[in-house]
Order: structure tokens, then C-alpha cells, then sequence
């Protein structure tokens, strides 16, 4: 889907402006969802499961800026991605008191415009429940393929924000 070339653009334009760049493929990672337990409560923020989140905790809690990434399923976030974002509850203390800035590149095949109002909700309830300011967004409507975006606006406005930072 067209949302790698995006999410490329954006990192060039990062790493162009002297910026680190960690990214995690969400799909590719063993990370187990929140079972709502509270273990992590009663143990210093450590999870009740081992699992890829270690390699995602240390950049997630040191980051300035966290971009989310992801092709628009069914109206809203792949659950890879939903199940990472869910575990941040563990560290929900560190990630409120530490203000980051929030970006989010997204795809989808509807060319319809509301196709993306439940991601742009979450995304903003984000922002608003973690004190993280709204770093802007960049949607991609009716992107079935890397050639859909390939020579779009979207490829162009990603490196754009990404220089922002």
C-alpha cells in the first residue's frame, strides 16, 4: 500500500534534517495484547508479558516525536498497531508527564473523505489524553497500491512535515 512510500518520505526528510530515525514494522513484531491485568501497576511499569515491547519501550519513552504509520483497515489503525499503542498503558504515567509530538501518516482506498474521520478521532484523543501536541497529518485517499502515491502530493507533503520537526 502506498503508505510505505510515505512513511519513507517522511524519514528521508527526518534524517535530512539531522533527526535519529528507529522504526518498528508492528506487523513483524511478537507484541501481546493488553489484557488489562494491572500487573504492570504493582511492578514499576513492567508488563506481565516479555515480549518485542522491550525493544519498542526505551525509543518510546526517549523519543521527542512518535509518528504513527498504518494502511486504514475497516476504518481505523491495523490491530498490530492498535495492540502496541494499547500497551503504552504500562508506561501511561512516563508518556503523560513527558510531552511528545504526534504525527500520523495513513492509507486508504476509499476516496471518500469521513473514511478516515474514526483515525483522525483516535488520533486526536491521543494528543489530548497523553498532553502530546498535534504534529499534523498526512492521509492518503484512494492509495490501493505504491503507485497510487508514488508521484502524489502525499509523498511530497510527508517529507514537508517531517522537515517541520
Amino acid at each position: 500500500m502506498g503508505v510505505t512510500i510515505e512513511r519513507d518520505a517522511f524519514c528521508a526528510g527526518a534524517k535530512e534534517g539531522g533527526h535519529e530515525v528507529v522504526r518498528f514494522a508492528t506487523a513483524k513484531l511478537n507484541v501481546h495484547p493488553c489484557i488489562g491485568c494491572y500487573y504492570c501497576r504493582e511492578n514499576d511499569g513492567r508488563c506481565i508479558y516479555d515480549d518485542d515491547m522491550s525493544q519498542i519501550y526505551p525509543h518510546l519513552l526517549t523519543a521527542d516525536v512518535i509518528v504513527l504509520v498504518t494502511p486504514v483497515y475497516y476504518f481505523n489503525i491495523t490491530a498490530q498497531l492498535k495492540g502496541t499503542i494499547d500497551r503504552f498503558f504500562s508506561v501511561n504515567s512516563v508518556l503523560r508527564d513527558n510531552p511528545k509530538k504526534l504525527f500520523l501518516i495513513a492509507a486508504c482506498t476509499d476516496k471518500d473523505k469521513w473514511a478516515m474521520d474514526a483515525l483522525k478521532a483516535n488520533y486526536y484523543a491521543m494528543c489530548h489524553y497523553l498532553h502530546w501536541q498535534e504534529g499534523g497529518m498526512v492521509l492518503a485517499f484512494g492509495a490501493s497500491t505504491r503507485k497510487d502515491v508514488e508521484n502524489s502530493e502525499c509523498k511530497k507533503m510527508a517529507k514537508n512535515l517531517a522537515a517541520q520537526l
